[in-house]
């Protein structure tokens, strides 16, 4: 359902700040210089929306309802603060070719993709974010102890989407990087921490001092 407040919310977003806009910080590292375009990377790219889908129903019906809830607000949580992290910071990129190096039908996608998506709202990189959420769940899912091929698939996958960002010149290593710190941020406070602990030694805290 979080789907119907981030869809308008990314619309509105994409609306307001755009190309050429000066509040725009241009998100951009000399390693970017060395990356070469490579249009192939649109499909990993583009299998990130099934990806994400097959995941999420995956864990609803097969994990627990502890895993699902821990998916569910890295998705949510993550993407919330992405889109807030854009308003604060309007970021953009100048990373795209002006031509493609070949012609074919991966370009037809990556043009596609330029066109229903501006090089703007950059940082942190949504597309990396989501990917990481969701292999780290899966990589917990308790269903899959004794399939360690899914999970390493599912590391495959991840990984070419995160590559894939940087390789169709939609994201800065920059995005990648922002991305990651948030996700590692997030482990930490949804998968690592055990808020039942810090509450009731918070109560006992409280009571020694009264």
């Amino acid at each position: 359902m979080y789907v119907l407040i981030y869809l308008p919310w990314f619309c509105y977003i994409e609306n307001t700040i755009i190309p050429g806009l000066p509040i725009i910080h241009i998100i951009h590292c000399s390693l970017d210089d060395l990356i070469p375009f490579n249009e192939y990377f649109i499909i990993p790219y583009m299998s990130w929306f099934l990806y994400i889908v097959f995941a999420c129903l995956f864990v609803l019906y097969k994990g627990s309802d502890s895993e699902f809830k821990k998916l569910a607000l890295s998705l949510v949580i993550g993407m919330s603060l992405c889109m807030t992290i854009c308003m604060i910071y309007p970021s953009g990129l100048n990373l795209r070719p002006v031509e493609f190096p070949r012609h074919n039908i991966f370009s037809t996608l990556v043009s596609f993709i330029y066109l229903s998506d501006t090089p703007t709202n950059v940082f942190p990189s949504v597309h990396v974010y989501n990917s990481l959420a969701i292999h780290v769940s899966i990589s917990k899912l308790k269903v899959l102890e004794n399939y360690k091929w899914v999970k390493n698939c599912s590391l495959v996958i991840c990984i070419l989407i995160c590559l894939s960002t940087v390789f169709i010149k939609q994201h800065s290593l920059i995005d990648v990087a922002g991305a990651i710190v948030l996700m590692i941020v997030l482990y930490v406070g949804i998968y690592v921490l055990d808020y039942n602990k810090l509450f009731a030694k918070a109560k006992r805290n409280k009571e020694i001092l009264e």
